[in-house]
């Protein structure tokens, strides 16, 4: 379609309208709306190979949203490479989302993809509301075919369903919630757009429990069930909300809210190291996913708390103890280097090694300390990869032992190691208390869920690393001293930064402490720790609980 084709259902007959400035060409299809009937896809051309033309582009998407219009589902399938998932999809718009009317209007193709928005008429129950919306498709090569046809995904239909999701209109999946923080104050998606998805999921998840009754809805029943939330679309009769108990404070939230969005991709969260409880969780440039409790990368030097912890505790090196920092370190095959610029230092202690967060130092004492005590220190003192229940989908962290150089690499937070802004956050609040809490945004009276436990550590090797992460964030060569300038009281911290996959800028990790409060924060592609993610987390410090 060129600029300005439009698809449509005008006083009953469906019409595609083609041309250039001021409409100069009308091509008119004619049928009734609604009526269910078949399309003619006509005679398979003769097969061709490459990417679609811009007139199969425009004759393909007109002939699939045309057959969308009027409710032909297996017509509109016929113009996708996979008709046997697009079909049904198609059919449950009419079915199950209960849509007697369709305008569909396309934009301006670029290459091989049409944007066009969705007018939708949802009829339920003598109850009448339009569903309006933006989306787009893909026009590609048939692989066997050779022919023209849009590329079949569920976002097609609407831009946030996945594999697997169904379209409802009915009564909704669960009451509606009126989730609120700590201090009894109204957390929405409006004021805090990062919570979109958790209160999604926390609605779908309690809101049976929390008191309300459910109104009608169009819907995404989502394939995971409760626990990967239903996204409401359109309130077609309102429900009743009960109140859900958040462990979230507000002024943190906001904090975090405002700060990550000045980065494309980036995830912080807050939690309360004397209880585990979260106080923030936001995101920026992930969509519906929940990058800060369920994302899986490697978190750098942030990492050197557990290693650090780890020496200490099997007696390899204390904090004014041994830990040489030269120019490189050889291991497994290996060899590994500092940040460009940092000077070695032989006599190095694993204090001012830790401040400046010289990786050769940990990967020197990797031989002493072993693959397997730094995988027990991370899982059985820190809860890391113990199964965490914290009221939502989350990601509890992997530290494996693979016998090859993936092994060292992970005591300086690379090679196989994955981790988030939640679990680093969580390693914090275990190294300045003492104790692992298991993290929760609800409390575990909710869905009778039984937390996680972990030993945590020793009272001496707890002295040492808020020393050492004190340091960090305060003396003239810790690497987050710039970052947390300006904040008072106890603090301490650790950078991080973490190439992955051949990225020319690494990501940028940070997590730190002030009071009772921890925090992590990750930006992909930030650079070093202190550049991007530090920033992130001393904005949300300052807020405090």
């Amino acid at each position: 379609m060129r600029k300005g084709a439009k698809v449509a259902i005008v006083g009953g007959v469906f019409t595609v309208m083609v041309g250039g400035a001021g409409y100069g060409a009308y091509n008119i299809v004619t049928a009734v709306a609604g009526d269910g009937g078949s399309s003619s896809a006509g005679a398979p051309a003769a097969r061709r190979s490459g990417p679609p033309s811009g007139a199969e582009v425009e004759e393909t998407s007109a002939k699939f949203l045309a057959a969308w219009a009027k409710n032909d589902a297996d017509g509109a399938a016929a113009y996708t490479n996979y008709a046997g998932s697009a079909a049904p999809a198609l059919r449950g718009w009419h079915d199950d989302a209960h849509i007697t009317h369709t305008v569909l209007t396309a934009g301006t193709p670029a290459g091989a993809k049409v944007p066009f928005t969705v007018k939708a008429t949802v009829s339920f129950e003598g109850k009448k509301r339009t569903l309006a919306y933006g989306s787009s498709l893909t026009v590609v090569r048939g692989e066997t075919t050779g022919r023209a046809l849009v590329r079949w995904r569920p976002s097609v239909l609407h831009p946030d369903l996945r594999e697997g999701d169904t379209l409802v209109t009915g009564e909704a999946a669960a009451p509606p919630i009126e989730a609120v923080d700590r201090g009894g104050a109204v957390l929405t998606k409006e004021k805090y757009p990062s919570l979109g998805p958790v209160l999604e999921t926390l609605r779908a998840k309690y809101g049976k429990d929390a008191g309300g009754s459910p109104g009608v809805e169009t819907f995404i029943r989502r394939a995971g069930g409760a626990e990967s939330g239903a996204k409401t679309l359109l309130t077609l009769a309102k429900g009743r909300p009960g109140t859900l108990h958040t462990t979230i404070s507000a002024s943190a939230q906001a904090a975090a809210e405002q700060t990550v969005t000045k980065f494309p991709k980036s995830a912080v969260v807050a939690v309360k190291p004397s209880t585990g409880e979260v106080l923030a969780v936001a995101n920026h440039g992930y969509g519906q996913f929940n990058a800060a409790f369920e994302g899986r990368l490697a978190p750098g030097s942030t990492m050197k708390i557990i290693t650090a912890a780890a020496l200490i505790d099997n007696g390899v090196t204390s904090m004014t103890g041994p830990a040489p920092c030269p120019d490189t370190a050889p291991a497994l095959s290996q060899t590994f280097h500092n940040l460009t610029g940092m000077a070695p230092d032989e006599g190095a202690t694993l204090s001012s090694s830790f401040q400046r967060s010289c990786n050769t130092a940990f990967v020197k004492l990797s031989d002493d300390l072993g693959a397997q005590k730094f995988a027990a220190e991370a899982q059985n003192r820190f809860g890391l990869g113990k199964d965490w229940q914290t009221g939502i989908v989350s990601y509890d962290g992997s530290v494996p032992v693979n016998g090859n150089s993936d092994d060292p690499a992970g005591m300086i937070g690379q090679g196989k190691v994955l981790m988030n802004p939640l679990n680093m956050a969580s390693v914090t609040a275990t190294a300045i208390t003492g104790s692992f809490r298991q993290p929760v945004l609800v409390s575990p009276e909710l869905g009778d869920r039984r937390l996680a436990t972990a030993q945590g550590l020793p009272a001496s090797t707890v002295v040492q690393l808020k020393q050492m992460m004190r340091l960090t964030a305060t003396s003239a060569i810790g690497t987050a001293t710039h970052a947390m300038a300006g904040l008072g009281g106890d603090i301490g911290a650790k950078t991080g930064s973490a190439e992955v996959g051949g990225q020319t800028v690494s990501n940028s990790w940070f997590t730190a402490y002030r009071g009772d409060t921890a925090a992590a924060a990750m930006v992909e592609g930030g650079g070093h720790g202190g550049d991007a993610a530090g920033p992130i987390v001393a904005s949300v410090l300052r807020a405090g609980s």
